[in-house]
């Protein structure tokens, strides 16, 4: 073929129509209001514009509400930046307003969670402690941890559990601050889940890996019985809801591990609901959070700061479940 085969095509011969009858996906009942100086949150939650990311927060929120008002859990899984940018007290109100019901964390979290529990303060400089080998070298938590450890395998209990009874025993400063202490005080499941050698924690001689090991094993036992109950108590009500915030590897690949448990067991996670908060997005949230677990089921994503979304969604679900 050469390019005199190819005449222009004539335009004016192609079938038009107007807006009206083609429609549209954006509508401008759909766009942001604009709230006067010193509104209610309310007001300014309502005059968002009602499109992606906007949009998702609400109705996750509203999905989170529900779940609750159909008894089902609500577990927040988390890594340690949740920790690290001062989110704690969001997560402690939100269990004591009743609406997480469980907790679960990899083991960097539970580290910054006791660490701020019994100082006040949390992660260190790691270029400048790493140069002169003090990196990781703080023993407090590590001897919480060990003393944990060791209660959970006596008592036969979870490692965050235990971490968070240690911590009440002990009266640490900054308790109401802390999310396995505060767990421990409302007799709310914690988990924490260990991977050794990647905590500093494993680096304190004090610390036994067999017990630990052995609490954390509990832990991933007790969260395979959560997990089992997300699934809606009746065809067409609300499920439950894993959310997974700031862990990209280790809580992902736990919670496909406890969705596994649960349906080879015969368990039905119908109606439950996923979802991800994080700063960007990685392949194993997208994966095992949000779409091998619930198979064409709802999930949602958000991607932005902890440090933003949490409070905005903490707000949303005062403001629209009445707490």
């Amino acid at each position: 073929m050469t390019a005199s085969n190819y005449r222009p095509v004539d335009l004016s011969t192609l079938r038009s129509r107007d807006l009206a009858s083609r429609g549209g996906l954006v509508h401008v009942e759909q766009f942001a209001t604009l709230p006067e100086k010193g509104c209610s949150f309310l007001d300014w939650m309502n005059s968002l514009p009602d499109f992606l990311g906007a949009k998702q927060l609400k109705v996750l929120a509203a999905d989170i509400l529900a779940a609750r008002r159909a008894a089902r859990p609500v577990i927040w899984a988390m890594g340690g930046h949740v920790v690290k940018v001062g989110c704690g007290p969001i997560v402690c109100d939100l269990m004591r307003r009743g609406i997480v019901t469980a907790i679960a964390m990899n083991g960097a979290t539970a580290t910054h969670d006791a660490e701020l529990a019994l100082a006040g303060q949390t992660s260190e400089d790691v270029d400048e402690a790493l140069s002169d080998g003090t990196f990781g070298m703080a023993r407090e938590a590590a001897e919480v941890y060990a003393e944990a450890a060791s209660i959970a395998c006596r008592q036969d209990a979870g490692l965050g559990a235990s971490i968070g009874r240690v911590l009440l025993q002990r009266r640490a400063r900054h308790n109401d601050l802390s999310i396995l202490a505060t767990a421990a005080d409302l007799g709310l499941p914690a988990t924490v889940h260990a991977a050794l050698g990647a905590e500093v924690v494993h680096m304190h001689a004090c610390l036994d890996p067999a017990l630990l090991g052995r609490a954390s094993q509990w832990d991933f036992r007790q969260l395979c019985s959560i997990v089992s109950d997300l699934g809606a108590a009746s065809p067409g009500a609300a499920g439950g809801l894993w959310v997974n915030i700031g862990s990209a590897v280790v809580l992902p690949e736990v919670f496909l591990k406890t969705v596994a448990v649960a349906r080879n067991l015969g368990v039905s996670l119908d109606g439950m609901v996923t979802a991800n908060l994080d700063m960007m997005r990685h392949y194993r949230t997208r994966q095992n959070v949000l779409n091998r677990p619930v198979g064409g089921g709802r999930s949602h994503e958000l991607i932005g700061q902890h440090e933003i979304l949490l409070p905005l969604l903490r707000q949303m679900l005062i403001e629209m479940g009445g707490y």
